[in-house]
């Protein structure tokens, strides 16, 4: 496998192309936002470079919180998809990242999204059945019912309050 890097500045275009093209548009920021958290204090873009020429093979940001990193988005280019790089790149961020990390997911209401938590579960990630609502990204978004997933086995109700809360506040900032 090609080593991870850090994402700079001249990468964004590549890595905001991969993210439209792999998420839906409530689940992700605008160009702009998206941009401006490259310069974020404890924000990092991670990325797979082909190496052979100018793709991405995949990419995932994390945001290393007080307590604990969130993983925010991840995803492999389809064209490398398939390779077993998702999981040897989740393998290498979460070996590299101190304490517990959390992610969001959608509820296992259909294939896709039971196939992606197996896939976290895989690699060390345990699914809570907290009530989770990822707030709008922007005014014209809705809210996305979503779960937590963490490492380090599953999370209490109070500790689930204590990452939304922080998520809410750091990441989302919708609380003050």
């Amino acid at each position: 496998m090609d080593q991870l890097k850090t994402a700079s500045e001249k990468d964004f275009d590549r890595v905001f192309a991969l993210l439209e093209d792999s998420f839906p548009p409530e689940e992700y920021r605008s160009r702009e936002e998206q941009k401006a958290l490259w310069r974020q204090p404890g924000y990092t873009v991670f990325l797979l470079p082909d190496g052979q020429n100018d793709d991405i093979k995949a990419f995932i940001t994390v945001w290393k919180l007080e307590d604990f990193s969130f993983i925010e988005h991840f995803a492999v280019n389809p064209a490398y998809r398939g390779q077993g790089l998702g999981g040897q790149i989740l393998r290498a961020v979460t070996d590299a990242l101190p304490g517990r990390i959390c992610l969001e997911v959608e509820p296992p209401d259909t294939e896709t999204a039971e196939r992606r938590i197996r896939f976290y579960e895989r690699n060390g990630f345990f699914l809570n059945h907290y009530a989770y609502v990822q707030p709008p990204y922007a005014k014209e978004k809705p809210a996305v019912p979503l779960l937590i997933m963490s490492s380090g086995g599953k999370i209490s109700q109070e500790q689930f309050q204590h990452i939304r809360h922080t998520l809410y506040q750091k990441v989302y900032r919708v609380l003050p």
